[in-house]
């Protein structure tokens, strides 16, 4: 007996929320076809328009599109997401500036950046396409080879592509190529004050 992992069995909203937010998920089987430039500029624009503390906009993103560009990113990034990543058309590195125009340091900037990764990731949802995060990589490495100067936090990679077959994937992977859940509301809102339940969720 087989287990139905569709979205539709395993991402049950408790409240009504927008469909964008229940169908995007992070799959790691990507096809090699290209993304076009329009499409691909079209999900960083959307990062461009985050919320922003004070509108500093710390967010920084190196972008692999080409052969030889991916391969400066696998240089640095553990065989374990390697063994699914290389197939994906575009690898993007998020950094971030770690001060404030005047220099003090920015206690926002990865909030922010966050911000940015997920209007990438919805964004790039709605134009058909998959993304997935991962934090497995030599960030001293990444530093070095992509020449990313000291006062930018180098936060994760993601891979951008259009999805793939499950099938397509090393088989470790294969049975992790399902949809997530996640935890009820009751788990991570609380009411006036840490562990206070909020009534009605």
């Amino acid at each position: 007996m087989t287990t139905d992992h569709s979205i539709e069995n395993t991402r049950i909203p408790e409240y009504d929320v927008d469909p964008l937010f229940i169908e995007r998920w992070s799959p790691r089987s990507f096809t090699d076809k290209e993304i076009p430039k329009q499409v691909l500029h079209s999900v960083l624009e959307a990062a461009k328009w985050a919320p922003s503390a004070s509108n500093w906009q710390p967010w920084r993103f190196i972008i692999a599109q080409t052969k030889a560009d991916r391969e400066k990113f696998h240089s640095f990034i553990f065989d374990s997401n390697r063994a699914w990543c290389e197939q994906a058309p575009v690898l993007i590195l998020f950094i971030s500036k770690k001060t404030m125009p005047d220099g003090r340091p920015n206690p926002f900037h990865q909030m922010d950046t966050g911000a940015a990764w997920a209007s990438i990731a919805f964004q790039a949802k709605m134009l058909g396409l998959a993304t997935h995060g991962m934090g497995g990589f030599d960030r001293e490495k990444a530093r070095e080879v992509l020449e990313v100067p000291d006062e930018y936090e180098i936060n994760h990679i993601a891979a951008i592509g259009y999805q793939g077959a499950a099938e397509a994937l090393p088989e470790q992977f294969r049975e992790r190529e399902k949809p997530s859940s996640r935890n009820p509301l009751s788990e991570i809102v609380f009411e006036g004050e840490f562990g206070r339940e909020v009534e009605g969720i």
